[in-house]
């Protein structure tokens, strides 16, 4: 695959995952087998685990398609996703936690929601209908879902998961900010993206602990959606246009 283009880039944000990440990794490769030429951009945010370590040890597994990029200062999951963005190569982007908590044998039913015609202007995203998380987790998230939602308006029930199946391009859009990750399918719609959402495996944390709680998901994540109330309010698409000869 080293010298050929990547149709898709699947990006991972990584942070304190040691025990996680390579494992990820190999079934990330196993469900993107058939799918055509594709790389894995694994993004480790400053970790102080041993993650970075064992991802450079890993690189001769899978030479041509596993790619690390590591932050020397950590910087949250949000510019982790956009730095692993921005390195990819692929046409389309897949996303997934490095937790494990995602299945990564769901991508191939997301890329196959990819409009076979016309333009494939659009956002996704994975659904986990049955949370294998702890109760505050749970209780964080459905009521963080239930206001965004309400505000929003943007007809996706579980922006908080991470699988997801984007255009390259579609993210270069959108405006960066801490903790956008949790607005994608809105801030995609305020690019003119469709959203749709996908059900998928949600599968329970097996090594490490959880980096999110009531403090830094429910109550950060109410003030940044009014920022990205005000972004939609102000959005503007622009005409065609022709620019004039002499």
């Amino acid at each position: 695959m080293s010298d050929t283009t990547p149709r898709f880039s699947v990006v991972i944000p990584c942070y304190n995952e040691a025990d996680n990440i390579v494992a990820l990794v190999e079934e990330v490769v196993q469900a993107m087998r058939e799918l055509g030429p594709y790389e894995v951009v694994v993004v480790d945010d400053c970790s102080n685990d041993g993650s970075q370590e064992r991802l450079r040890a890993a690189l001769p597994r899978w030479p041509g398609v596993l790619r690390v990029v590591a932050h020397a200062v950590n910087r949250g999951q949000s510019a982790a996703l956009c730095s692993g963005v921005d390195a990819a190569r692929g046409e389309w982007i897949a996303t997934l936690d490095g937790d494990g908590q995602n299945d990564p044998a769901d991508i191939p039913a997301l890329v196959a929601r990819i409009p076979r015609q016309g333009e494939a202007w659009v956002i996704i995203c994975g659904h986990r209908k049955r949370r294998r998380d702890t109760w505050v987790r749970r209780l964080s998230s459905k009521v963080a879902n239930g206001v965004r939602s309400r505000a929003l308006g943007d007809a996706t029930p579980d922006t908080g998961c991470g699988l997801k199946v984007f255009p390259r391009r579609l993210f270069l859009l959108m405006p960066r900010f801490d903790h956008m990750h949790r607005f994608m399918p809105a801030l995609a719609q305020r690019c003119g993206a469709v959203s749709t959402s996908v059900e998928v495996n949600h599968r329970p944390r097996l090594h490490g602990q959880s980096k999110y709680g009531i403090g830094n998901r429910l109550w950060v994540g109410i003030v940044d959606l009014f920022g990205v109330m005000w972004l939609r309010r102000r959005a503007f698409r622009t005409s065609s246009c022709d620019e004039l000869g002499p």
